[in-house]
């Protein structure tokens, strides 16, 4: 079972040997990996971090956003509140 395209999200960046790895050749890549070796590629792709398989090294680095609060949200933009209220 190999990885499908929605494991890979946009906010992570994959390098190989120095070189940018696109999806698609990293899934072609996971079709040959065993069952165990995919996990632990989707446990660095959720955490980040330098590692090998099958004697390839790979790199993931996670583009984090600094905008969310302290659950994860992303802001939520409200109206702004005229100055006169009633109450």
């Amino acid at each position: 079972m190999a990885l499908k395209k929605q494991s890979i999200r946009k906010n992570m960046h994959i390098t190989s040997e120095g070189r940018d790895i696109p999806k698609d050749e990293i899934i072609q890549l996971s079709e040959n990996w065993s069952e165990k070796q995919e996990n632990f590629f989707r446990k660095m792709l959720k955490q980040g971090g330098q590692f090998k398989i099958n004697g390839i090294p790979y790199k993931v680095v996670l583009e984090l956003r600094d905008d969310l609060d302290s659950n994860g949200n992303a802001p939520v933009n409200l109206p702004p509140i005229s100055g006169e209220r009633s109450f």
